[in-house]
C-alpha cells in the first residue's frame, strides 16, 4: 500500500519528506515493534507522547513517520521539528503532518485492514456498569445459537473460540482492526466489543462502522480522567452520533440520561426498561441468590444471574438479540441457559454454609446494586463487604463508597485494591470520611487484602455472604509501581481448604 492510500482518510496529511507514492509494508504504534519498510503513528495526548519514541522507531526501520507538529515548542523528551526532520532525512524516511495523530491511527488501521468493521455486525456497549457483562452474554449466547463471533472486552479479546489478552477496557485501534480482521477470516458473522468513554474520547472508536450501539448507565465514575460529570456524558453520546442511519441504537429508558445519549443520533432508536413503559420491558417476578424469574416481553424465563442490573443486562441483550435478526423464541430459551461473566457476582459455595461473592464493583452505583441485590436474595444471612479503592484514580467516589458499604453490609473489612503510588491507609481514610458513627462501629480496617479475605471468611458466622468488591476478574495487584499475581479465587480456595482440614 502507498503512503497516499494509507493515509487517504487522514483529510489534513501534509506530506514534509517522502514521496506519496512510496510504498509501505506495515503500521505500527508501537516503536519497539517497528520493522524495516513500516509507517510508525507517534501518537500524542495518551500517557506517553509517542514523538519521544521517534528516533527509536527510525533506528528499527521505520520507513516513514505520521506525527503531529511539535509548534515552537517541544515537549521534554520530545524531540523538536527540526530534529524530527533530521533524524527522518538522515534515515531517508518520509515525514507526514497531521493535526490529529489519534485520528489519524485510527483511520490508518481501518485503511491498512481494509475496513473490517463493514464486514461484520459490529454491535458496541457503552454506560458506566455491565459493559463486561453484557458483551460476554452476548458473545455466548450467538456462539450458542450457531455464529461465529468475535468479542472486544476489558476480560479478554476472543477471535471465534481463540482467546487474546487485553490491556485496555478499549485497546488501541490498530489492535481493534487487527482483531476484527482475524474475526473476518474466519468467518464470524458478528463481534461485541466494550465502548469506554476513554477510548470514544481517544479516538479509538473512529472510523468503525457499527451495526448496533447499547447503553446501559451512566453514574460516577472516570472523573479522574474527564474532570466533569458533562464530559463524560458528552464522551458516551459521542458513541451514539457517530452511528449511521442504518444502525440500531438500543437504550436504557430508566437512566435519567438514556434519551440523552440518542438525542442527536441518525440510527434507529429501541428503548428498554425494567420500570416503565418502552420498546421492550422486563420485570423480576422471583428471585433468590440461586437465580430469578423473568418476565421479557410478557414471557416468562429462568436465569441463574441475580440482580436488578442483570434483569437489565439481559434485556439489553434481547433487545439486541432481536434488532440483530435472531429469531425471539430461540433468543428466550439460550437467555435461561447463559452463565455470568468470570468476576461478575461469581459465587463460591464453602463450608459452614458460607458464600464467597467477587463481583468488580468499583464504583459507588456498582457497589450499591451488588450489595442491595445481596441483601435482597439473602436477608436472614450475615453481608460481609470486603472492598478497596484503586490509587492514583478519582478520589470523590471513595467517600461514597464507603457510604454505601455502611448501608447495606452488616460488617465491613476496608483493605486495599490497586493502590499503585498511594499508601493503602490513606485510600481507608479517605473511604471512611463517608460512613457515619453507626458504620464505623463495624467496620474494620487490614490493609493486607490477602489477609483481610483470610479474616473475613475465618470470621464469618455461619451461613455468611461475603462480598469481595472491585478485583472481579483481576488475577492482580499494583503496589507501587509492581505488578504482583494476586488471585482472589486462589486465596479462597485455600481458606475453605484451611477450614475443611480443621
Amino acid at each position: 500500500m502507498t503512503l497516499k492510500e494509507l493515509t487517504y482518510n487522514c483529510a489534513d496529511a501534509e506530506f514534509i519528506l517522502g514521496n506519496p507514492q512510496d510504498e509501505v509494508c506495515g503500521l505500527q504504534c508501537d516503536s519497539r515493534k517497528v520493522s524495516r519498510g513500516e509507517l510508525f503513528v507517534a501518537v500524542s495526548g495518551c500517557g506517553n507522547d509517542g514523538r519521544a519514541y521517534i528516533g527509536k522507531a527510525l533506528e528499527n526501520g521505520a520507513g516513514a513517520i505520521l506525527c503531529e507538529p511539535c509548534g515552537e515548542k517541544s515537549c521534554e523528551g520530545v524531540p523538536s521539528e527540526e530534529q524530527i526532520l533530521r533524524l527522518c532525512r538522515d534515515k531517508g524516511a518520509a515525514l507526514i503532518y497531521t493535526s490529529n495523530s489519534a485520528r489519524a491511527l485510527a483511520a490508518a488501521s481501518d485503511r491498512w485492514f481494509d475496513h473490517p468493521s463493514g464486514k461484520l455486525k459490529l454491535v458496541g456497549i457503552t454506560g458506566t456498569n455491565g459493559k463486561t457483562t453484557t458483551v460476554t452474554l452476548l458473545y455466548n449466547l450467538f456462539r450458542s445459537l450457531g455464529y461465529e463471533c468475535g468479542m472486544l472486552s476489558t476480560i479478554a479479546n476472543y477471535v471465534g473460540g481463540r482467546c487474546y489478552p487485553t490491556a485496555n477496557t478499549t485497546s488501541d485501534p490498530l489492535t481493534i482492526n487487527y482483531l476484527l480482521a482475524e474475526m473476518v477470516d474466519c468467518g464470524a458473522e458478528f463481534c461485541f466489543m466494550e465502548v469506554s468513554s476513554i477510548g470514544v474520547d481517544q479516538h479509538r472508536t473512529d472510523f468503525l462502522e457499527f451495526k448496533v450501539g447499547i447503553f446501559s448507565n451512566l453514574t460516577h465514575d472516570h472523573l479522574d480522567y474527564h474532570k466533569t460529570f458533562d464530559n463524560y456524558l458528552r464522551c458516551k453520546q459521542r458513541f451514539f452520533d457517530s452511528l449511521g442511519k442504518d444502525a440500531t441504537a438500543i437504550t436504557n429508558a430508566d437512566d435519567r440520561n438514556g434519551m440523552i445519549m440518542v438525542q442527536n443520533t441518525k440510527a434507529k432508536v429501541v428503548t428498554y426498561s425494567c420500570r416503565n413503559w418502552a420498546d421492550h420491558c422486563c420485570k423480576i417476578l422471583e428471585e433468590s441468590i440461586e437465580g430469578m424469574l423473568l418476565s421479557i416481553d410478557s414471557c416468562q424465563l429462568y436465569s441463574r444471574l441475580i440482580g436488578e442490573h442483570n434483569a437489565y443486562n439481559l434485556l439489553a441483550i434481547y433487545c439486541t438479540a432481536l434488532a440483530l435478526g435472531a429469531d425471539r423464541d430461540q433468543t428466550l430459551v439460550a437467555l435461561s441457559a447463559l452463565q455470568g461473566a468470570k468476576g461478575r457476582l461469581e459465587t463460591i459455595y464453602g463450608p459452614n454454609g458460607l458464600c464467597v461473592v467477587l463481583d468488580y464493583a468499583h464504583t459507588p452505583d456498582a457497589l450499591e446494586n451488588v450489595l442491595s441485590t445481596l441483601r435482597q436474595v439473602s436477608r436472614t444471612r450475615t453481608l460481609i463487604c470486603l472492598f478497596g479503592c484503586g490509587g492514583d484514580r478519582d478520589r470523590s467516589k471513595r467517600p461514597e463508597m464507603g457510604k454505601v458499604a455502611g448501608q447495606y453490609a452488616d460488617r465491613v473489612i476496608l483493605s486495599s485494591d490497586n493502590s499503585r503510588s498511594e499508601r493503602t491507609e490513606d485510600i481507608i481514610a479517605d473511604i471512611k470520611t463517608g460512613m457515619d458513627s453507626s458504620a464505623l462501629r463495624k467496620t474494620i480496617c487490614i490493609s493486607d487484602r490477602a489477609e483481610a479475605i483470610r479474616s473475613a471468611i475465618l470470621l464469618a458466622p455461619r451461613d455468611s455472604v461475603i462480598l469481595l468488591a472491585g478485583k472481579g476478574h483481576e488475577d492482580y495487584q499494583i503496589i507501587g509501581k509492581e505488578k504482583r499475581h494476586f488471585d482472589e479465587r486462589e486465596i479462597v480456595a485455600g481458606v475453605f481448604s484451611e477450614i475443611n482440614n480443621g
